[in-house]
């Protein structure tokens, strides 16, 4: 009998509360079995002890919020990793279903792919407009992404994300894991790696996770802000790949259907959030123009700027 390919899942935390407990029991209720969860948590005060009960596989990592770095405190945790595939996962994505391993890690069978990302379905208190957002940019349909769609797909060709994705770990340490440091975007920078490299990533429309966001155009400001800072650091991964093409495809359709459900009151909301998002992210590519108090102003992780410049390896 062919022994299963063991699976690890890594998630960061930071203050999580009952909804990760019952996160937690959906994974350990998972129709493919975990080799071992890798929890890298912010702030050892925050943690409950009490999820570790009867967990002989569940591995909790204490680190200091001035630690935590997108891309470098996944890096240390994936380091904690001995299994065949590598499931990456955010506090607030809840499984679906038992299946969402099982669905997730099933493209990674495929020749020359090395990622896989699951769907995200939009929560019940999901307002009107995030819920499209998220059918839009989560559709029903498998597929699998390589090199030569990049004229076609452009910036969505190298979308991965951690929220919950899936990663082969001998081509995650053949290709040097995620990078040190990231504002942002870290799975997406590692997706522009693999894709380069010839790789394929898959998206599993099968493999479902629960998650989706109200935020007000503060909040899409200070997001969008950090998305344009991750881009800017990278121009070898985003020059000649803009994201303004997909972001105005998004208002589009979201407008289409919004005047579709007969609900045009909400137009001047979609166009209030969309120019917060369209203005941050722009400031957050040209961030090396502005002062640094407007930088503290705008971001989303002033950690991240307390040690800017240092570009050391994390654990």
């Amino acid at each position: 009998m062919e022994e299963k390919v063991r699976v690890d899942v890594l998630i960061p935390t930071y203050w999580p509360g009952k909804e990760f407990a019952k996160l937690l029991d959906r994974l350990y209720g998972q129709t493919y079995p975990i080799h071992s969860v890798i929890i890298m948590n912010t702030e050892k005060q925050f943690w409950n002890t009490d999820w570790e009960k009867g967990r002989d596989n569940l591995q909790v990592h204490h680190i200091a919020k001035s630690e935590f770095d997108h891309g470098g405190t996944r890096r240390q945790g994936a380091k904690y990793a001995t299994g065949d595939i590598l499931v990456c996962m955010t506090q607030d994505a809840m499984p679906r279903n038992r299946e969402l391993l099982e669905k997730l890690i099933q493209p990674l069978q495929q020749p020359k792919v090395a990622a896989s990302y699951a769907r995200q379905v939009p929560d019940r208190d999901a307002h009107c407009i995030e819920s499209f957002t998220r059918r839009f940019n989560y559709p029903d349909e498998n597929e699998v992404k390589w090199q030569e769609d990049l004229s076609s797909r452009g910036i969505k060709t190298y979308f991965c994300s951690n929220v919950c994705a899936a990663y082969d770990r001998e081509i995650y340490v053949k290709q040097g894991g995620f990078i040190p440091r990231a504002i942002f975007n870290e799975d997406m920078i590692y997706g522009a790696g693999l894709i380069q490299a010839g790789y394929g990533i898959a998206y599993a429309a099968d493999a479902q996770v629960i998650h989706s966001h109200n935020y007000n155009c503060r909040q899409q400001f200070h997001r969008n802000f950090d998305l344009g800072v991750s881009q800017a650091e990278h121009p070898e991964i985003f020059a000649d790949v803009p994201s303004e093409g997909a972001g105005i495809a998004l208002v589009k359709a979201t407008a289409r259907y919004l005047l579709n459900r007969r609900q045009p009151w909400l137009l001047p909301k979609l166009i209030a959030q969309s120019g917060f998002k369209y203005l941050g992210y722009q400031l957050g590519k040209h961030y090396r123009y502005l002062p640094s108090k407007w930088i503290q102003a705008c971001t989303m992780n002033p950690e991240y700027w307390k040690g800017k410049g240092q570009q050391t390896d994390i654990g």
